[in-house]
């Protein structure tokens, strides 16, 4: 498989990379600075320079692949809108080459469900949504823009993050929330096996320990 992967720099993103290739996957690592990149170049890895808010610059990277992973993510001092405009011009390069498959990463703290556990729900998110109002208003949009495509897409929605090593064991739940914390490494393998799983097309996922 072909895989093009957007916010390949970032914790979750590099670890996409790095286990894709690993996988036996071809990866493309959609990337503004080369010298961030901490997954050594080999085979099946290619690496494009390209601004993602640019559908003109990005569409190559996109073109010919199965599948586009995007692992953006926001950053401190950063633009309040960069996950939705960043899907924004995914989606519109994803449209102008054909490519439908798309797994995005989202969070689960931007959203309440029932499922959430009586503390989590009343308590710990309504404060978290309080202090990253505008990460957490972003991540919303995020996923509207997402819901609204014509594209395969998938939703992963992770609790909190962690540098932990993977366990390569975790819980997953579709359409609900799931624990409290997850290591990236977690993250990356569970995105990699949705990416062929076309039961989680159309729904979101909930990952966690």
């Amino acid at each position: 498989m072909r895989v093009t992967v957007f916010g390949a720099t970032g914790g979750v993103g590099s670890e996409v990379v790095r286990q894709g290739l690993a996988a036996g996957h071809d990866v493309v690592a959609v990337v503004r600075d080369p010298a961030r990149l901490t997954v050594p170049a080999g085979s099946g890895l290619g690496v494009v320079t390209a601004d993602v808010m640019d559908p003109a610059q990005i569409g190559p990277a996109v073109k010919g692949s199965d599948a586009v992973v995007s692992a953006l993510g926001p950053r401190k001092g950063g633009p309040p809108t960069v996950l939705t405009d960043g899907v924004r011009s995914i989606l519109t390069a994803m449209a102008d080459t054909g490519v439908r498959r798309l797994v995005a990463v989202s969070a689960s703290g931007a959203f309440i469900e029932p499922s959430d556990p009586f503390v989590t729900r009343v308590i710990a998110k309504p404060l978290l949504q309080r202090i990253l109002r505008d990460a957490m208003a972003d991540t919303r949009r995020m996923e509207g823009e997402i819901w609204a495509s014509a594209t395969d897409w998938t939703l992963m929605r992770p609790p909190q993050l962690t540098n932990r090593p993977g366990r390569g064991r975790y819980r997953r739940m579709i359409d609900s929330n799931v624990g409290r914390s997850i290591a990236r490494a977690d993250v990356a393998d569970a995105i990699l096996a949705a990416l062929a799983d076309p039961a989680t097309i159309g729904h979101t996922v909930g990952i966690g320990y």
